[in-house]
């Protein structure tokens, strides 16, 4: 079986840096450390880090009080971080950098005197976090049917931020109904959708085309992930998303000579490693590497703890 592993893939930077954060956190400050919501969305980092003393919690109400506590990469509401301060938390604030972006966008907008509509998925974490960073009412919208549902009069002065972790052609779409119904609107195009995010769905297009089928290793709970099998199979490539190599299927690949991986944003390569053993007990593997775009963004750690040297 020739195996094709689409570059970039895995793990960003931001969530390289909010792993570290809590791996950090636990040799700065010892476990257990507090972690609200799942620190990104993949169950496998989640276990390994809370085999080495993370504790991951959805209500800062389950911390106890002056703990060590770390907000997670998708970002928190306002409100979240007062809960914090007012139980006096120690708080190491691991939100992406480029969802923080995405908050100071929406803040400027909504000072400015603009309605903000939000794109993106209204239920996921930073959507949720995003909401409740901007003091104006948002309206959250996800497809182009609900932007023609919009009722705002044409002269309201609207402006628009945007999830990072969707799917560029989508919300490119998005954006595009809504300057066609509303001509003034304001916003940044698709350049808020995470730098990340964009190199693996180019490189996932890439790939599928030029394989029989395509593995997508990542979390059902990774928007991104879930975005980079749906781009695959757009293609017309059988795709599928995988958490590890205990959810292969051996019929996938009957009839079948080229397989393309690729992983999403929140995956670790060792999740890779295991998906190509799983695959080694199907066929042996000829492997190689799809040229690709190479990251070389790094975020620092945030404030309060120690830099690794």
């Amino acid at each position: 079986m020739k195996i094709i592993l689409a570059q970039p893939r895995g793990f960003c930077a931001g969530v390289v840096r909010a792993v570290d954060t809590v791996e950090q956190a636990l040799k700065q400050f010892g476990a257990p450390v507090y972690v609200r919501h799942e620190i990104v969305h993949n169950q496998h980092v989640v276990e390994d880090l809370r085999a080495k003393g993370a504790r991951f919690v959805e209500d800062l109400d389950e911390v106890p009080r002056g703990a060590v506590t770390i907000f997670s990469a998708h970002g928190v509401a306002k409100a979240v971080e007062e809960n914090a301060h007012h139980r006096k938390l120690q708080v190491l604030d691991a939100t992406c950098p480029l969802v923080t972006k995405v908050h100071n966008h929406g803040r400027q907008y909504a000072a400015r005197g603009h309605q903000v509509i939000l794109i993106g998925e209204p239920d996921h974490p930073e959507v949720i976090g995003t909401l409740g960073q901007i003091p104006a009412p948002v309206v959250v919208v996800q497809t182009e049917a609900q932007v023609a549902a919009l009722e705002f009069e044409q002269d309201t002065p609207l402006a628009y931020i945007t999830q990072t972790t969707l799917s560029v052609d989508d919300t490119r779409a998005v954006v595009e109904a809504l300057k066609r119904r509303y001509p003034q609107i304001i916003g940044p195009d698709t350049r808020d959708i995470c730098y990340a995010v964009q190199n693996r769905q180019t490189a996932v297009r890439e790939l599928s085309r030029c394989v029989d089928v395509v593995l997508v290793i990542g979390s059902s709970k990774s928007a991104n992930s879930v975005t980079l099998r749906e781009i695959s199979a757009e293609t017309g490539t059988p795709s599928y998303l995988v958490a590890d190599g205990s959810s292969i299927l051996s019929e996938w690949f009957e009839g079948k000579s080229t397989v393309g991986i690729t992983a999403g944003a929140s995956t670790p390569e060792v999740m890779v490693e295991d998906v190509l053993a799983a695959l080694r007990r199907i066929a042996p593997l000829d492997i190689e590497n799809l040229p690709g775009r190479e990251e070389h963004v790094h975020f620092r750690l945030p404030d309060g703890l120690i830099t690794r040297q």
